[in-house]
């Protein structure tokens, strides 16, 4: 009878206090994943919404360089391993080498080169991810803590700054969360991103018990700053991303306990946080924000504590007494039909409404895509549960620009520049808010084939990691990457925990894509990063059979590589070109410096002309793409009475961009003046590339006052 094990056994209680000792982590793959996440959290926190030019391009340029580090460190360590994830990087190089060429067609070459840049430093992102899955693949376990971690960090912020509007946010309009993006859906993406790690950090069955538990506040705070953000695309991205991760990873019990407690905690938040006018509409007075913000930084705080108790008092039980296997099985099965039902719930939901199920998914199909629809959706909490998006009204004009030029498109970056051709609204967009029908606007066909071939490379590599056969037959089937010579096609029956933390990695990639999709958070290196980091070392991780490589055996292989002349001068070639790439990304930055200080010296009076003519044209150099520096040449020239020079400068920049309204609208404000006559010819070709310019209306109206009062015109 002694050795009969009960509930309350001093056996029992040491096994649930030895899940909560220390964790055994090493202290070098410790310190990898602090610096991971540490170096995530500062790409989200500093670059923004990827819009200024200043932050964007510093992150661009660290990328490229640290990009160019690990390729050479890559190509010295003599690593006996086949190069998994090759292909995909050489794809991603493909379509960053388009985005270049396009350049030569842009309506606007100066964006062009911007996207241009922003492309490679993705691919050194991507091929970083690559290598660190080569050479360092067994630490798997800091990856997925570091993306933890980061998401955390960026919503804690972004909830901070409603917490404490006076310190953090006291310019605020928007009740939505916004920052550090300056952009919604992208806080919504972050949080999205970071629920399948979390559910692996609650799930998983190796680790520590007190690690494990902070998975449900974690899971609260994630959860309540999508809601908060309003982001119905990160909710669609995140429901397909779980859906995903349940489908796969035999976890379910545990992660359902993770993913429903979480849940529970930030919709009761939510549920307080809708009912508070002074959090949910927009241009409530600071003080009206900082009594309601300590008010949710209480809630917040409360949920927490209460989801970190249930978590501890969950993984405590579950060490003394973890359900029987054939239970585990059943509720499995269960999670699956459950979420099987979902659809088919909504289908039925449709067909009891007053419209039907016809009725509905027209009347949604329409309010979602019909950009004449009239659809408004408010920016308060009901967005939630609309249909509705001004996205269509972008989609349409992406699709009538493709037709236009649908072979090589307008040139990355050109969308913003040829909607002004085809819209319908004086609105100010930048993107057309979705991944493919903006490549399809900027890059034609072209750059769509490139991005499909990159997709089903990785589609594949990431099935060969995962030990999965993609079925794809025929010659599409031999372009997809091979599981790798005989000895390592092991089938692998079980889930160990790599296994699923590839499977997760994997999930969170599917978020991200599923997000850039519908929306243009691509463009936000915040959220890009993460997801072609996790996109990469999946991709480079190779088959599971292979044993990872740790970090710790590189030393051998690089004392082998460094005596190879091909590696070092291979490593050399990639060093240069991450300094080279991290040069050219600098340029434009260095222009727009340059071009300042040119306008502040013109500030200072005429004896100062001279330095500020030649600082304009020093930024001309270095950026000789941009209208900008033109139109600085040209005020400077102007003021210090250069007309005739200011004019054909003006002339240069039509010349340089002939297909954007900017050259031809500011020639004809300079004419105005001298020559209405002539400025309402030039107001011509600009009108019809942006029929909806106010100031193209505004400045033909002002040359119909000066013809008709008889103002003299040069021939």
């Amino acid at each position: 009878m002694s050795s009969v094990a009960v509930p309350h056994s001093p056996r029992r209680l040491g096994r649930a206090r030895a899940a909560l000792r220390p964790p055994s982590l090493p202290p070098s793959e410790l310190l990898f994943g602090a610096a991971l996440a540490v170096a995530l959290s500062a790409i989200g926190l500093r670059a923004g919404g990827g819009l200024a030019p200043g932050p964007t391009t510093y992150i661009e340029m660290v990328l490229d360089v640290v990009g160019g580090l690990l390729g050479a460190l890559a190509a010295v360590a003599a690593v006996g391993r086949r190069w998994w994830g090759a292909v995909t990087i050489g794809l991603f190089a493909l379509l960053a080498i388009v985005t270049a060429w396009s350049i030569v067609w842009a309506v606007e070459p100066n964006d062009a080169w911007l996207e241009a840049n922003r492309t490679v430093a993705y691919v050194a992102v991507f091929g970083g991810g690559v290598v660190l899955a080569r050479l360092g693949g067994a630490w798997w376990t800091a990856l997925l803590g570091a993306l933890v971690v980061s998401s955390l960090a960026i919503c804690a912020w972004a909830l901070l700054t409603k917490i404490f509007p006076g310190a953090l946010s006291a310019d605020e309009i928007y009740a939505r969360l916004r920052e550090p993006y300056g952009y919604w859906n992208a806080v919504g993406l972050t949080a999205a991103m970071g629920i399948p790690p979390t559910l692996w950090l609650g799930a998983r069955r190796s680790g520590h018990a007190g690690l494990s538990a902070l998975a449900y506040p974690i899971m609260g705070v994630l959860i309540l700053a999508m809601m908060l953000a309003y982001s119905r695309g990160a909710l669609l991205a995140v429901a397909i991303g779980c859906a995903v991760w349940f489908a796969v990873v035999p976890l379910r019990l545990r992660g359902v306990a993770v993913l429903s407690i979480g849940a529970a905690g930030a919709l009761l938040v939510t549920a307080w946080v809708f009912a508070q006018d002074t959090l949910t509409e927009d241009k409530v007075s600071l003080d009206q924000r900082t009594t309601s913000g300590h008010e949710l930084g209480i809630a917040v705080l409360a949920m927490s504590l209460v989801l970190l108790a249930i978590g501890l008092a969950l993984g405590f039980a579950a060490a003394r007494r973890a359900p029987a296997p054939h239970v585990r099985r059943r509720a499995g099965g269960a999670i699956l039909v459950a979420v099987a039902l979902v659809p088919v719930a909504l289908v039925v939901a449709l067909a009891l409404s007053d419209k039907g199920l016809g009725g509905s998914i027209s009347s949604g199909w329409k309010s979602l895509t019909d950009p004449s629809s009239g659809t408004t959706v408010t920016n308060d909490p009901s967005r939630l549960t609309s249909v509705g998006s001004v996205r269509a009204r972008y989609w349409d004009e992406s699709y009538k620009i493709f037709r236009a030029h649908p072979w090589k498109g307008v040139g990355a970056g050109g969308y913003k520049t040829a909607r002004d051709q085809y819209r319908t609204d004086q609105l100010t967009v930048v993107h057309a808010h979705g991944y493919v029908v903006q490549t399809g606007a900027d890059l034609g066909v072209l750059g769509l084939a490139a991005s499909l071939l990159l997709l089903v490379a990785w589609l594949g590599a990431t099935a060969r990691t995962l030990g999965w056969r993609l079925p794809v037959p025929g010659a599409v089937g031999r372009l997809l990457p091979r599981r790798g010579p005989p000895e390592t096609q092991i089938r692998l029956a079980g889930w160990g925990p790599e296994r699923v933390a590839m499977a997760t990695v994997a999930a969170a990639v599917v978020v991200f894509g599923v997000h850039s999709f519908i929306d243009w958070t691509w463009y936000v290196p915040g959220t890009v990063v993460p997801a072609l980091l996790c996109a990469g070392w999946v991709a480079g991780r190779g088959p599971l059979a292979v044993p990872a490589t740790r970090p710790t055996e590189l030393g051998p292989a690089l004392r082998a590589g460094i005596r190879s002349p091909w590696r070092v001068g291979l490593a050399i070639l990639l060093m240069a070109a991450g300094l080279l790439a991290a040069w050219t990304a600098w340029q434009p930055l260095r222009s727009i410096d340059a071009g300042n200080d040119a306008l502040a010296k013109l500030g200072e009076g005429p004896r100062s002309y001279p330095q500020a003519l030649d600082l304009a044209r020093t930024a001309r150099d270095r950026n000789p793409l941009s209208l900008d520096p033109l139109f600085e040449i040209a005020v400077i020239q102007a003021t210090s009475g250069q007309r005739d020079a200011a004019r054909n400068t003006l002339e240069d920049a039509v010349r340089l961009q002939p297909s954007n309204p900017a050259s031809w609208l500011r020639l004809a404000e300079f004419e105005l003046e001298t020559d209405p006559r002539r400025a309402l010819r030039l107001l011509g070709p600009a009108l019809y590339l942006d029929p909806k310019s106010p100031t193209g209306a505004q400045t033909y109206l002002a040359g119909m006052r000066k013809l008709q009062a008889g103002a003299p015109s040069q021939p």
